[in-house]
């Protein structure tokens, strides 16, 4: 094995949480190396582009501290500033709410993770598909090996660190979107009810066009398919589909434990998705630089990379319990037939509805 194949830090998987994890450790003198099997990185879109701004991540996550040192996002992988929700139910008339939300170019936007990690000194390695991890080697497809003293697994819902060496399962929720081309106004669209069993349908504006998709859960779906679900909510809008593309969620919350000797997972690898509304890039960039600065201080003082773990719990702990409960309380309600759905939309539970939404206690004693 080269010399050069020897590093402080693998990352498996270029996105948000990666290429946050190798930003931050890079910065404070590690020598990362991170691997991805796609070329460029962000290709092929997987998601509904759709992350809150720098001031609605500080209302959100209120014990994270330093947004916009974390959350710096080009211009130019903003496709469209949106100041409205309309959260449906299936009568279609919606509850608005204010909420400024980003959707994103997302490619334009990992593209700039990417970046900001290579100035910081991180090295990248793409079109490299990672088969399998032993002891401290990463053996990519065609036998190369790579080793380092610290293994993340930032891969997504089938990263190979977490497939091999952790034994949690996850709810999956798969999901399916096209980008169309059009005018569909300004505000982001939350669906709820029999249109996607389980989940929730979504139309995100852009600049032009928008990103249409949903997802289920299939033991709601009643033997349908999830081809089926999209192919019928996406037909209610009118456009010329530019690009089809399809994902899985991960919608448990965070699994147990995030650290195991020298391995670690974050981002959709451990789980670091909220359930209540389906946000995966933001929160996979808080755990990144959580994971990134404690990495450093391990390589650098010593600290033990448990605490990763602990800082994790005390800024987004809360957030995530609120997140889970509230999935919880709405995968009961969302088998509800659609009449009894719409009677529970009102003005009246308005607030409530919210407060799941974004992660907040919905009752005050619950």
């Amino acid at each position: 094995m080269s010399k050069s194949n020897h590093h402080d830090v693998i990352v498996i998987g270029g996105g948000p949480a990666g290429s946050t994890v190798a930003r931050y450790a890079s910065a404070r003198g590690a020598n990362v190396l991170v691997i991805d099997g796609r070329d460029p990185i962000g290709t092929p879109l997987q998601c509904g582009e759709l992350v809150p701004s720098n001031d609605e991540m500080k209302r959100l996550c209120p014990d994270v501290p330093d947004m916009d040192e974390l959350f710096q996002t080009p211009e130019e992988a903003i496709s469209r500033i949106s100041s409205k929700m309309h959260i449906v139910p299936p009568s279609g008339k919606p509850l608005k709410f204010d909420f400024e939300g980003l959707v994103l170019n997302r490619v334009a936007h990992d593209e700039a993770l990417v970046e900001l990690a290579k100035q910081s000194g991180a090295k990248y390695l793409v079109d490299s598909h990672v088969e399998r991890v032993e002891g401290h080697n990463v053996i990519v497809r065609g036998g190369e090996t790579y080793s380092a003293k610290i293994i993340v697994g930032a891969g997504g819902h089938n990263d190979p660190l977490r497939r091999d060496h952790w034994n949690e399962s996850s709810l999956k929720i798969p999901v399916k979107f096209v980008l169309m081309d059009g005018d569909f106004g300004e505000a982001v669209e939350l669906h709820f009810g029999s249109m996607a069993p389980g989940g929730y349908a979504w139309m995100f504006p852009k600049s032009s066009g928008a990103n249409i998709g949903l997802g289920i859960q299939r033991s709601f779906s009643k033997g349908r398919s999830l081809n089926q679900y999209a192919e019928e909510f996406i037909s209610k809008y009118d456009g010329n589909i530019s690009f089809r593309g399809a994902g899985s969620l991960p919608m448990s919350g965070t699994i147990r434990t995030f650290v195991k000797g020298h391995y670690m997972l974050v981002g959709d690898a451990a789980g670091m998705v909220l359930p209540s509304n389906g946000a995966g890039i933001t929160i996979a960039m808080i755990g990144g630089r959580i994971a990134g600065q404690v990495i450093a201080e391990h390589l650098t003082e010593g600290t033990s990379l448990e605490e990763y773990e602990q800082r994790w719990n005390q800024q987004m702990g809360k957030v995530m319990r609120n997140s889970k409960r509230a999935f919880r309380f709405g995968s009961m309600l969302f088998r509800l037939p659609n009449w009894m759905l719409n009677l529970t939309f009102n003005r009246l539970t308005k607030g409530v509805i919210w407060r799941a939404v974004t992660c907040r206690r919905m009752f005050w004693l619950f």
